[in-house]
């Protein structure tokens, strides 16, 4: 059940029309705040980091968006929900819900690290989206990397639940830290399989439904990454890389990062064209 609070506190930042985020359709896109991963050359640090950060990129409450969806929607067809990580924030139900009633279509973004919550979509055919785009940061081995336990008590940032996992890269490999728990255990599910498992209910959907999505950030992806990634994806995949922007990163020392050149580009996209026909560079 979604509190009144809810729907008027922030929530995440609006683009009210966009032609680029929903393959074929005059989309409104909201990227909703909250996120379990760390990616240190993510450029939405207010939605990660929440408090200071957020100021450079105001919020709009969820109240605000569906005002914005009712006047609008015989201009618009489509509510692009990403992140952050919506999969995580308990507004994304209510939204597709909401849209949906008023006749729109639904693409979500997630970073397939949460295949339990993404199931229970697909199970609901009241808030299946329409549209699913999967992205998928490096070799899901290379996710794992490192693990840590974190000892003391959460830190600002950390997620509030302790079955929820927080990632950072740090020196190009992937580091998870399992938050404070009493015995310390190990997750059930490694992180490379529930993406694989993300991947593989992804695939369900016809090919002209679903895309996943890979930025060819240097020291994370080479062409030894895009083999592991391609190995995930169904042969029909529309797979599309983008260059990375070395600007506002989390990280700011991947603020000093080169971007590839466009002879390295084309080398990377050539060799992920030829494990999947449908990659591109986008």
């Amino acid at each position: 059940m979604i509190r009144d609070e809810q729907l008027t506190e922030p929530a995440g930042v609006m683009v009210k029309t966009t032609l680029v985020d929903y393959p074929g359709r005059v989309a409104t896109a909201f990227f909703l705040k909250g996120c379990n991963l760390r990616c240190p050359y993510c450029y939405n640090r207010g939605l990660v980091l929440g408090g200071e950060a957020a100021k450079s990129d105001p919020q709009v409450s969820a109240a605000a968006l569906l005002e914005h969806l009712a006047a609008r929607k015989n201009v618009l067809s489509g509510l692009v929900l990403s992140g952050g990580e919506p999969l995580l924030n308990p507004l994304t139900p209510y939204l597709i819900s909401q849209a949906r009633a008023m006749g729109y279509k639904i693409k979500l973004d997630t970073n397939g690290t949460l295949p339990d919550e993404l199931q229970k979509l697909l199970a609901d055919d009241t808030l299946r989206p329409d549209f699913i785009a999967m992205d998928i940061k490096t070799a899901p081995e290379r996710y794992d990397g490192l693990v840590a336990p974190v000892s003391h008590k959460l830190q600002s940032g950390m997620p509030d639940e302790p079955s929820k996992l927080l990632y950072s890269v740090n020196g190009g490999a992937h580091h998870v830290y399992k938050v404070c728990t009493d015995d310390f255990s190990a997750p059930e599910e490694t992180t490379a399989e529930k993406l694989i498992r993300s991947a593989k209910l992804i695939s369900t959907y016809p090919a002209a439904n679903r895309e996943f999505r890979t930025v060819l950030v240097p020291g994370l992806v080479a062409e030894s990454d895009l083999a592991a990634i391609a190995a995930l994806l169904p042969e029909d995949a529309s797979w599309q890389l983008a260059q990375f922007r070395n600007e506002n990163c989390l990280d700011p020392s991947f603020n000093d990062r080169v971007p590839y050149f466009d002879d390295r580009i084309k080398e990377l996209v050539t060799c992920a064209h030829r494990l999947i026909p449908g990659a591109a560079l986008r």
